[in-house]
């Protein structure tokens, strides 16, 4: 029987005793794990606009990028929150024994997807095993496709390199790629003049949540109301993003990352909505952040089965439910 994880009295009593939110001006920052982008909308949403404020906080993004490692700044106590990209490095810190607990999911689902060229015979997610081959970065290979070929029967030879360029892609049609849904349908438009298949992984059993919060223990002890204060502010902040007036988030992304185009912001705005990656499911009636236990634990057990993750991990470690699932946020969905 799955055991639901137990929450200290001391850390309820905390959480009681704070409503009234962080000490004005709380000074805390929150690392990114890319450049700033769209799919971190509702962060700088929360900045631009002063949810985070009216709570007491004074949030500072630090956006990542490939030169940057958040997470070793959160376990060194640099950073005070850390955007996760999905459950695989909450349940690897429980294996090494460290003391980090994921406490908000963002996105119901990863935004990973697999990408396929139209009329080539590849047009349902039962044909993608039959490509020519299969386009795929390292970290994807060492874990949603090996989800892939226990459970779904992909061919392993079949895999060639993913170097973040579009090219092979679009030179053999009989091709499949990764992606993110958000991304690289955009470039492969620009880049190739058609819309590609898409198919999102979450959307054929690849059920972690994605974009979540990682805070370390002791801040969750001895600091709940920053805590309460940072996820029910990224709550709000990712409502008004999708649904409100988003310029002056945008601008700061802008600004963040020179980069970023305005076509670029509006497209992923909008299959962020189509595909439901933060507002589906559970976030319908507990908010956007929701969690739950039996599909944490679900995710658990395919990564066991495919051979990523080991067997025997207490993954109640590797999360808590005590500050979400409380329906914050829904008034503002317009």
């Amino acid at each position: 029987m799955y055991v639901k994880q137990k929450i200290s009295a001391a850390v309820v009593a905390l959480l009681a005793a704070s409503t009234l939110g962080a000490a004005a001006n709380e000074k805390v920052t929150f690392g990114t794990n890319w450049l700033a982008e769209p799919e971190h909308g509702g962060y700088y949403q929360a900045v631009a606009d002063g949810t985070y404020a009216a709570c007491g906080l004074d949030v500072t993004i630090m956006q990542g990028g490939p030169q940057v490692s958040g997470r070793p700044m959160l376990l060194a106590g640099k950073i005070d929150f850390y955007m996760g990209g999905n459950l695989l490095s909450a349940f690897d810190a429980v294996q090494q024994g460290i003391p980090m607990r994921v406490v908000a999911a963002d996105f119901q689902k990863d935004p990973q997807v697999i990408m396929s060229h139209p009329g080539e015979g590849l047009d349902k997610w039962e044909d993608l095993k039959n490509a020519e081959q299969y386009i795929l970065g390292d970290e994807g290979v060492q874990t949603f496709f090996q989800w892939m070929v226990i459970e779904l029967g992909f061919d392993a030879s079949k895999r060639v390199p993913y170097t973040y360029n579009t090219a092979p892609f679009l030179a053999n049609k009989k091709s499949i790629q990764q992606g993110y849904v958000t991304s690289e349908p955009f470039a492969v438009k620009k880049e190739g003049g058609f819309v590609p298949n898409q198919f999102l992984l979450a959307d054929y059993g690849w059920d972690t949540y994605s974009t979540t919060i990682e805070v370390m223990q002791e801040t969750i002890d001895k600091k709940p109301e920053v805590v309460q204060c940072f996820v029910d502010g990224s709550a709000k902040g990712w409502y008004k993003y999708l649904y409100g007036d988003n310029k002056a988030a945008n601008d700061m992304i802008k600004k963040d990352n020179p980069d970023m185009s305005d076509e670029q912001i509006a497209f992923s705005i909008e299959q962020m909505k189509k595909f439901g990656l933060a507002d589906s499911g559970d976030t319908e009636k507990l908010g956007i952040g929701a969690m739950k236990e039996e599909r944490i634990k679900s995710f658990y057990d395919k990564m066991v089965k495919a051979k990523v993750t080991p067997q025997g991990i207490d993954i109640t470690k590797a999360y808590t439910l005590a500050f979400i699932n409380k329906g914050v946020g829904l008034e503002l969905k317009k």
